[in-house]
């Protein structure tokens, strides 16, 4: 059996898709040892880190950076020449079928109506019609919840029973799980409330920042630590910040690209870590705080309807009640 999986999502910034590849194919690879897998992108020793030199795979590097030379020619020449058996893509597989397609579809949250407004037009109109075609297309068609999987079915109209769900499953380095002076010293952090999620109008960072400039949690030394890449412009975060600036000056930090190791140590030592999505397909960051054992604040809106586990589980449309729960 060969298996080719596109893999260039590890050549740029980090994503929930990057913890869902690493995640299953770790499992398999070490399961499957006479299958073959092929892994393909433009950073090859960014995968060679993540997956290891092992006899059953191999790494292949991409020539082009461009998304529609991928999917359009070099993928599906790279599966025509190496002659394989089922290849897995991220939400969108190449127009041209050579053997068999594995489609991982998250979610289609900019599908809904109530979510469009949170994703650019020029987002939505390319990829509503990639999403669509590639999840009909595909032999095996796979996501992570069963929200996705009933947006899935009734926007795409696709049966139930011809998808699959693989959910995100997280793997954390358990040794050393005491707090330490590390983030303090490299980023003067100390006392502070986490976040970590990309940064756009969808993950309502907005009502952290109100919560903090409410209930005056500045006068008590608190601080705010957002982790994760600034993806959609979100002009309502930047305008509450300018018009707060005394408050969040030296007390509000945005950070980006940052290191698994370093990220624990970011958990470890958070007072508190919030997740006030509005939409997720998922939701790996407050699952990734539990293990760790830390306080959190989910969301229950979408896929974290799943999470009812937690005993701070707010509406993220309700900004008294993520007060409360912070409080």
């Amino acid at each position: 059996m060969k298996i080719l999986i596109d893999a260039h999502v590890f050549d740029g910034k980090y994503q929930g898709s990057r913890t869902y590849i690493k995640g299953m194919y770790t499992e398999i690879i070490a399961k499957k040892k006479n299958w073959k897998f092929y892994f393909v992108g433009n950073e090859i020793e960014n995968l060679k880190k993540e997956f290891g030199q092992h006899t059953n795979i191999s790494y292949i590097p991409l020539k082009f950076k461009n998304k529609f030379i991928r999917l359009f020619f070099e993928l599906p020449y790279l599966i025509f020449k190496n002659k394989i058996d089922f290849s897995h893509f991220q939400y969108i597989s190449p127009i041209i079928k050579i053997g068999k397609y594995i489609v991982t579809n998250h979610d289609i949250l900019f599908e809904e109506k109530r979510f469009r407004s949170f994703f650019p037009s020029k987002y939505r109109f390319i990829n509503g019609a990639l999403f669509k075609k590639s999840a009909k297309a595909a032999d095996i068609l796979l996501t992570v919840s069963e929200y996705s999987k009933n947006k899935i079915n009734e926007i795409y109209k696709i049966k139930k029973e011809a998808i699959h769900i693989t959910p995100n499953a997280i793997k954390l380095d358990m040794e050393n799980l005491e707090k330490d002076d590390y983030i303090k010293n490299t980023y003067s952090c100390e006392k502070y409330i986490l976040y970590v999620s990309r940064i756009e109008p969808r993950k309502n960072h907005i009502s952290i920042l109100r919560a903090f400039v409410n209930l005056k949690l500045y006068e008590q030394g608190y601080q705010i630590v957002f982790i994760g890449n600034k993806d959609i412009p979100d002009q309502r975060l930047t305008e509450f910040i300018n018009e707060h600036k005394d408050i969040f000056e030296n007390r509000l930090y945005f950070f980006s690209n940052i290191e698994e190791k370093e990220l624990k140590k970011f958990y470890l030592n958070a007072e508190l870590v919030v997740y006030p999505s509005f939409a997720e397909g998922f939701g790996i960051p407050p699952l990734e705080a539990a293990v760790y054992k830390k306080k959190v604040i989910c969301s229950n809106a979408t896929a974290m309807a799943e999470f009812n586990f937690f005993n701070y589980f707010v509406d993220p449309y309700n900004q008294k009640e993520i007060e409360n729960a912070m409080l």
